[in-house]
């Protein structure tokens, strides 16, 4: 595994179109269950709702985005990662950075997303609940970090 160097920062609006093609490049990757309507129907609404709702920090390599983490509270709203990226750190950053700022976290992953499913559960996400994702129908596992579970007690 080769340790490139990480920078992580605030989004900013001229971000918006890189974020875009990172989401497109991974969801693609880490999603190819989901339909094409539900797909077109998140990137419609990364821009008018997603983008201006979260708080969302880019992770760049050489100045140019690579990978976003967007948040809604404590919860991990999305984290998404330029595939060509993937294994080199960029999202453990993202996390850690989050988790400096905010504590422990919480997640909503899709069952049928090994990639993510295995990066979560590598950081020590823990499984709390499952459910049928309304708008996409996909069963859906809730994960929260350790302390984060202690919080909701």
């Amino acid at each position: 595994m080769t340790q490139e160097a990480i920078t992580i920062r605030r989004y900013q609006p001229s971000d918006a179109e890189a974020v875009i093609a990172i989401w497109e490049a991974a969801n693609a990757l880490a999603h190819p269950f989901l339909s094409q309507d539900f797909v077109d129907t998140v990137r419609a609404d990364m821009r008018a709702v997603y983008l201006p709702n979260a708080e969302t920090w880019i992770a760049e390599r050489d100045g140019r985005p690579v990978g976003f983490i967007a948040m809604i509270g404590t919860e991990i709203g999305g984290l998404f990662l330029d595939p060509r990226h993937h294994g080199k750190g960029f999202g453990r950053a993202m996390v850690d950075t989050v988790v400096a700022e905010k504590g422990s976290l919480q997640v909503e992953v899709f069952a049928n997303n090994r990639i993510g499913r295995a990066f979560y559960d590598g950081f020590g996400f823990v499984p709390v609940d499952e459910y049928v994702h309304k708008q996409s129908g996909q069963v859906t596992i809730r994960m929260g970090m350790p302390g984060a579970l202690k919080a909701q007690e």
